[in-house]
């Protein structure tokens, strides 16, 4: 029994650097059968992170073989899966990486409660944020809404050094039998778009780590000053990577604080913007309600839109508003949207077109290749004002003047819309064919002034507050 294996259930950790759960494994002196599973609610995530997740898990594949491991593939429930493994490899313990979202965890908790029950030893690991959410408290013993005091307190706080990669591991004398990754056709969703895609993606942890050096070394200094424009490289492009776990939070907090003691102008933003991920899981724990409610109850009588004509032309990039059809171009064509855009469409699609900030926060889902669930709903709810340490609802975007201040001289606009720019020919090629848009659609008049959407959005916060 001693020598049983342990089975190792890989989700969103792909990585083999900075993995409490993986260093536990070791540890035991065990034999470590890896597995992936695509249950259903795997299986329920949008195209494109569904796609790019079966990008991170053939790589993530690889570098197992690299140790002569292989990463069994099985597809199902999970706890019907991880029982049959038990039963076919005799292993008396499973472990997992926790994650935060209320889906996951309904579902990790049936799992440990039934593994328990059938004296399958069943453990869950830290490593998918910097700290465990019930770990940072108030001064009253409570959870943190706002920002700016949970980061005063992370702040100083050691989130515990990440481990090597380890050198050697050994697998289990026979390899049960797993399934291909071609035959589960991740990417069928994704049609036409997905080789359009894939050119914008960066996978796999040797990558990862090669891509948080190249920020440290030639654009942190940059990214507190240039971070919000939209046509500069300056962000590090990391939330990708963190999204599937090909590199740990740990290691990229205490390689960034390394660089802030070093003098780097823009590292402590950087590091602001980590902690900012871990807030979203950290209200997501405590308060799961916010990946699919109001974080405000007060907002629940708001007269929101339902998905309407004007929705779907903002989906399709066809507003007529410049800024917006670009920053949604960006979208479908790459996977990913800058930041600084992702407020504008937002604010947009909330505020000028008074629709509810669920049909933004489903798009996303369905295109982007670094969605993640906590961060996705707070972003959204944040923007909306419905949502905790949310902008005033007041404080409404003005796409023209935020093109003007940070795309002044409009190299983002020219990428994504002019009808020779690469960025306007990958667009219109990653598209559906039924949206009908070529390089050369004409663009559309926009489908309400500025000024009439701002005054609109203002009556109706009047209305709900009256």
């Amino acid at each position: 029994m001693t020598d049983s294996p342990v089975i190792l259930w890989f989700r969103r950790d792909l990585r083999l650097a900075d993995h409490p759960m993986l260093t536990a494994a070791v540890a035991s002196g065990r034999p470590v059968l890896p597995v992936f599973i695509l249950d259903h609610e795997t299986e329920a995530q949008g195209a494109a992170a569904r796609w790019r997740l079966g990008l991170a898990v053939a790589s993530f594949g690889q570098s197992l073989a690299a140790l002569g491991l292989r990463l069994t593939l099985r597809r199902g429930p999970a706890l019907a899966v991880l029982q049959a493994l038990v039963a076919e490899t005799g292993a008396r313990a499973v472990m997992w990486s926790r994650l935060y979202d209320p889906v996951s965890r309904n579902r990790d908790a049936a799992v440990k409660a039934a593994l328990t029950a059938g004296g399958v030893s069943a453990h869950s690991f830290a490593g998918h944020v910097l700290h465990e959410p019930w770990t940072i408290q108030t001064g009253q013993g409570g959870f943190y809404r706002v920002f700016t005091p949970y980061w005063r307190t992370v702040r100083s706080l050691e989130p515990g050094m990440p481990s090597a990669a380890p050198k050697a591991l050994r697998g289990p004398d026979a390899w049960p039998e797993g399934a291909r990754l071609e035959d589960w056709a991740l990417g069928a969703d994704m049609g036409r778009g997905a080789s359009v895609v894939a050119r914008y993606q960066t996978v796999g942890e040797a990558a990862a780590q090669q891509r948080l050096g190249a920020f440290l070394d030639h654009r942190v200094e940059r990214y507190q000053e240039r971070r919000d424009f939209m046509a500069e490289a300056v962000t590090s492009g990391l939330s990708e990577n963190l999204t599937y776990g090909e590199i740990g939070a740990r290691q990229i907090w205490h390689a960034g604080w390394r660089a802030m003691q070093e003098g780097a102008a823009g590292a402590e933003t950087f590091l602001k913007e980590l902690v900012w991920r871990d807030f979203a899981h950290h209200l997501t724990f405590h308060a799961p309600e916010i990946t699919t409610r109001n974080w405000k109850p007060e907002w629940d009588g708001f007269a929101w839109l339902p998905d309407n004509r004007q929705a779907e032309a903002w989906r399709r990039g066809m507003t007529g508003e410049p800024v917006v059809d670009a920053a949604m171009r960006q979208l479908y064509a790459t996977g990913t949207m800058h930041n600084r855009a992702r407020m504008i469409v937002a604010s947009y699609l909330t505020k000028h077109l008074l629709t509810d900030w669920r049909v933004g926060q489903a798009w996303f889902a369905d295109c982007l290749t670094d969605w993640d669930p906590a961060s996705n709903a707070m972003g959204w709810q944040w923007v909306a004002g419905s949502g905790p340490d949310a902008a005033p609802y007041f404080r409404i975007f003005n796409p023209a003047t935020q093109a003007a201040k940070f795309d002044p001289e409009g190299q983002y606009l020219h990428h994504w819309l002019d009808p020779e720019a690469i960025g306007t020919l990958d667009f219109c090629a990653a598209a559906p064919k039924s949206w009908a848009i070529g390089p050369k659609t004409p663009r559309p008049d926009p489908i309400i002034a500025l000024d009439t959407g701002r005054a609109r959005a203002l009556a109706a916060l009047a209305a709900r507050k009256a």
